[in-house]
């Protein structure tokens, strides 16, 4: 076994046999590898092995078979969204995505990274709707999916009221509207958003303002988008789809 020092961000953990435990842990430097803990409600690791923890380990990892946890330090555990059921909710959801995004044992410090701010984002306050939804598109070409939303498909005209075509994968202007009669109809400020979401830098972002209609149509055509060319189904999406009937209830 090779001993290494990373950060790491706790994506789940599940009961195995009578007390000990698996644990799979998203590593910086490593990816995503599982981990198994012995007798694990009564091992001192036990605070650290929950879901949404970020803590720097010092791990013996494995090519091939189980990895283990030697040490811990410098714990996060995101209070903020921890002690509300939507961030939560979503935050559940982002993390569930990175996990389905890659391989096991395939490292992607950029992604770590990316998952590391957007929970830290929003566990600072910033709109986590939207931060999903920004994720979410970024993420799109990790599942081998690449769309144009930027210029028309045709001319290469940019900054026109635009729809987007499932036929061609990308944006086409109104002068081409005919190419595809079954076109999304989609709000053409949904389309604006959705590009400056695949180029825009967390570092850069400061605060975010969108209105209500607005996420809601940003909301469906995400979805829609991720059933035409993605087609994973997430328990944590439809628990937030579940949410997004009954939540106003628990406000």
């Amino acid at each position: 076994m090779q001993t290494k020092e990373s950060q790491g961000i706790v994506l789940y953990n599940k009961d195995f046999r009578e007390d000990d435990m698996l644990v799979k842990i998203f590593t910086e430097t490593s990816g995503k590898k599982m981990f198994f803990v012995k007798r694990a409600r009564k091992s001192t690791l036990a605070s650290v092995i929950q879901p949404l923890t970020q803590a720097n380990f010092l791990l013996k990892l494995s090519d091939s078979g189980l990895s283990y946890i030697d040490d811990y330090k410098e714990v996060e555990t995101y209070k903020s969204i921890n002690e509300d059921i939507f961030k939560l909710a979503y935050a559940s959801y982002i993390m569930a995505l990175a996990d389905a995004a890659i391989s096991d044992n395939e490292p992607d410090p950029h992604l770590f990274q990316f998952l590391q701010k957007t929970l830290t984002l929003m566990n600072e306050g910033l709109d986590y709707d939207v931060l999903t939804n920004i994720f979410e598109i970024q993420l799109l070409d990790r599942f081998g999916v690449q769309l144009n939303f930027d210029d028309c498909l045709f001319c290469h005209r940019k900054a026109q009221a635009f729809d987007f075509s499932y036929r061609y994968s990308g944006v086409i202007c109104p002068e081409h509207f005919s190419k595809d009669e079954r076109r999304a109809h989609v709000d053409p400020n949904v389309i604006y958003l959705i590009n400056r979401f695949q180029n825009i830098q967390f570092d850069d972002l400061k605060t975010i303002s969108i209105k209500t209609d607005m996420k809601v149509k940003l909301r469906l055509f995400i979805d829609s988008i991720y059933d035409e060319y993605v087609g994973i189904h997430l328990k944590s999406k439809r628990f937030i789809d579940d949410l997004a009937k009954w939540g106003d209830i628990m406000r």
